[in-house]
């Protein structure tokens, strides 16, 4: 996704103004790591960045606004009902409505009824939270924006495969229907939430460490006088695999034997990449585009895939390509990334085909005697010109 052309909060970059002290019976900031979820809405709230907002009181601490376990746990996980206005939460945080307006979209939500009482005392805290880094000049709007957009995108994707896992589990353990497997899940969220939210953040800790180091290692290998400057930055490895007559065999199988050969092939994918140090890009429905920071690691995570899919029963084909890419929002660009899929495009059933370029890297490497890398025939591409491909295999 491309960031936009113009700051739209430019202008609104000022320091969170001082509020009203709220009465002295506050609870806990809502949120906060380690604090059970509120059992109701809080007299006031301590937030970031600003001393505590007291909560509207319009609303009746004792009234539920919808009658249902889920308004319930909603209110919950949002630390208490919708009480602000889109203006009262521009407000609160100093800024402007279209400001809140852009982050709220950037999370990946659609615009809200400005006279309706959409957001909690949670929203404002992190929205102030995270202005307050605009306003102090840690990083700018636009960089602000796309923190929150990156937050939105895999948020979204995480709560969305974690329901999926959990509806999935009820209905084979109980044996229910989807529709009562949903209900059986819904109810189960609000107890197993803090527990899923603690394992996000550390999982979040844990893949921002593994990032430190592989940036601190690849900085001090790096010879920045060697490197023109209108390279791309990044030097990796990207492999491409794709299931073999997926369409074909899909239209076949009920939903049960769908949903099985999807996770089947993604597990066995992920597994394998993940095992021998590389990393999933993306999946594409039957596609799956990863990378890896050497040529070598490349190319036993390509020919793994091939031997582990085997055995699955899992006919498929790739591409590996040796190159520079650009990485943006969590994906990868480049012309390297094209012949790559190309490449993908032409191999058949159980091939790995490189590029000759790449292939003759990876002979020159120390591990040659670990792999053959076959020329083929010269073919055109159309936008990247004249290719030799090279099927890969191991030796061993």
């Amino acid at each position: 996704m491309t960031s936009p052309q113009r700051d739209p909060g430019a202008g609104d970059e000022q320091a969170v103004p001082e509020h009203p002290a709220a009465p002295d019976d506050h609870d806990s900031a809502a949120g906060r790591s380690g604090s059970p979820l509120p059992e109701g809405p809080p007299a006031s709230i301590d937030l970031p960045n600003g001393p505590p907002v007291p909560v509207r009181p319009d609303l009746p601490r004792d009234r539920d606004p919808e009658r249902s376990t889920a308004a319930a746990r909603i209110q919950q996980l949002l630390g208490g009902p919708p009480v602000y206005t889109i203006g009262e939460v521009a407000q609160l945080c100093a800024i402007g409505t279209d400001v809140v307006t852009m982050y709220w979209r950037a999370l990946g939500f659609p615009d809200p009824d400005p006279d309706a009482k959409h957001f909690t005392v949670t929203d404002v805290a992190a929205l102030r939270a995270i202005t307050g880094l605009v306003a102090s000049g840690q990083v700018s709007q636009q960089t602000a924006q796309n923190l929150v957009r990156a937050q939105g995108h895999s948020m979204d994707r995480l709560v969305l495969w974690q329901t999926e896992a959990l509806v999935e589990d009820a209905a084979k353990r109980f044996g229910l229907d989807d529709t009562s497997a949903r209900l059986v899940t819904l109810d189960r969220l609000g107890e197993l939430a803090p527990v899923l939210a603690e394992q996000a953040e550390y999982v979040w800790r844990r893949q921002l460490a593994a990032l430190m180091s592989r940036i601190d290692r690849e900085v001090s290998l790096s010879h920045q006088g060697d490197r023109v400057e209108q390279q791309l930055p990044l030097e990796r490895a990207i492999g491409f695999i794709d299931m073999i007559s997926y369409t074909t065999r899909s239209a076949t199988l009920s939903a049960d034997d769908l949903s099985a050969l999807v996770q089947e092939f993604e597990s066995t994918a992920r597994d394998v990449i993940a095992s021998y140090g590389a990393r999933v890009v993306k999946t594409i429905g039957d596609a799956v585009l990863w990378v890896a920071d050497d040529l070598v690691t490349g190319a036993w995570v390509g020919t793994g895939l091939l031997a582990s899919m085997a055995e699955h029963d899992l006919p498929i084909r790739g591409s590996l390509v040796w190159g520079r890419v650009l990485s943006r929002s969590g994906d990868v660009f480049g012309p390297i990334v094209n012949l790559a899929s190309r490449l993908g495009d032409v191999a058949t059933e159980g091939m790995l085909l490189m590029d000759d370029v790449s292939a003759a890297l990876l002979q020159e490497s120390d591990r040659e005697d670990d792999f053959l890398a076959e020329l083929g025939e010269a073919m055109e591409v159309p936008g990247l010109g004249t290719v030799t491909p090279a099927l890969l295999r191991r030796r061993i």
